[in-house]
């Protein structure tokens, strides 16, 4: 019971500081968003499409590859909406296109778009244009030569075969994140693996600070063990990176639909993952005197894990020697049993494996954590 008193107040603390609002709620959701906003949908621009739903535009919309093209009723409204953002370019096409182009006249297909608009979208809507006009200009070409209209060549065309380069793709290897991944899925992983382990291993502070004040020796002086205080002490840093990581995690899956995966996997390895943060932050707390040290240097470590574990830059672009040498820290197991999870739709027995590193982990540093821990309090 006073393991569970003690636990819940280090809980509380992280309430009531300030500077939690920010960094434990604010900051983590930031980040994905930036991320998802840049990698949204694995990278694919979004372009906006107006015209009069003549076959031909119809045509060039449905040859549009590699992005999201969505159909705008006025023309104003989509020149606003590109220029505020809300997409990445817009195609405008002129009214009666059909008509114009079986007539034998030329129309412009207006190209709108920003000074941040990605280069490739004007090559991915001229090819589209190239290729749902081909036969209307192979048409045109037969119709000068044989004083017949233009739209009784077009059928006559579109039903020929002509020999030409067969192209066979091929796709070897699989696929870094999948096929369906959402835009936040990436930096949802990532970030939930650095902040947990940040905003645990920033607790370390907190222990030191409950020895400067007097708590710990008030609490000793009561028929309350050295043991029952570092198990409440290792408590509240559980919860602290177990209520950090929760909260990502349904805030990512109601907001940004990220899909975690199976529940009992996700929830055993932040369970692990939390148990290895409040195992070094006891660590950090033991050694330490002075609180000011301990935060500073939790950040510095807590930074430099997670770039080494490949929690800021995707592990899966790694060179082979790095990723080995990232396999030192707990964030790479952490990042590759959620990357089973939320890339590749995994269970909990796939990550069976990850999950025992992180708990090898966290028992590891929390006996020595603990033995030191129980040093630093008895420490006249």
């Amino acid at each position: 019971m006073k393991v569970w008193t003690i636990g819940m107040t280090g809980l509380r603390r992280l309430f009531r500081d300030r500077s939690s609002i920010f960094f434990v709620f604010i900051l983590p959701l930031a980040i994905i968003l930036l991320i998802g906003a840049q990698f949204g949908s694995g990278g694919a621009p979004e372009i906006l499409v107006h015209h009069d739903g003549g076959q031909v535009a119809t045509s060039i919309v449905e040859a549009l590859e590699g992005v999201r093209a969505e159909t705008s009723d006025d023309a104003d409204e989509l020149v606003e909406d590109v220029e505020r953002g809300g997409a990445s370019a817009g195609v405008l096409f002129p009214d009666d296109l059909d008509r114009i182009l079986l007539e034998g006249g030329e129309a412009e297909i207006g190209l709108v778009s920003r000074a941040d608009t990605p280069a490739s979208v004007r090559q991915i809507v001229s090819a589209a244009v190239s290729a749902a006009t081909a036969d209307l200009r192979v048409a045109r070409i037969v119709a000068d030569v044989t004083g017949r209209p233009t739209s009784e060549m077009v059928p006559v065309v579109a039903g020929t075969d002509a020999p030409g380069i067969e192209v066979e793709v091929r796709t070897v290897g699989e696929s870094l994140f999948g096929p369906n991944i959402s835009q936040f899925s990436v930096g949802a992983a990532q970030q939930l693996v650095l902040f947990v382990f940040l905003t645990t291993l920033s607790g370390s502070a907190a222990l030191i600070q409950s020895r400067q004040l007097g708590v710990t020796t008030r609490m000793l002086s009561t028929p309350t063990p050295v043991r029952t205080i570092v198990m409440g002490e290792g408590l509240a840093r559980f919860l602290v990176g177990g209520f950090q990581g929760f909260y990502i995690v349904i805030f990512t899956l109601v907001a940004f639909g990220v899909d975690w995966g199976s529940p009992l996997g996700w929830i055993a390895l932040l369970v692990a993952f939390a148990a290895t943060g409040a195992a070094f932050a006891m660590l950090m707390g033991a050694i330490f005197r002075n609180d000011q040290q301990a935060g500073g240097l939790s950040v510095l470590f807590g930074l430099g894990l997670a770039a080494l574990g490949g929690a800021m830059l995707p592990i899966e672009l790694f060179s082979s020697g790095m990723r080995r040498v990232a396999h030192l820290t707990p964030h790479a197991w952490a990042i590759d049993g959620f990357g089973d999870l939320v890339y590749r739709g995994g269970t909990l027995s796939d990550v069976a494996g990850e999950v025992g590193v992180l708990l090898a982990y966290a028992t590891v540093v929390a006996v020595l954590a603990a033995w030191l821990l129980r040093r630093a309090i008895l420490r006249p």
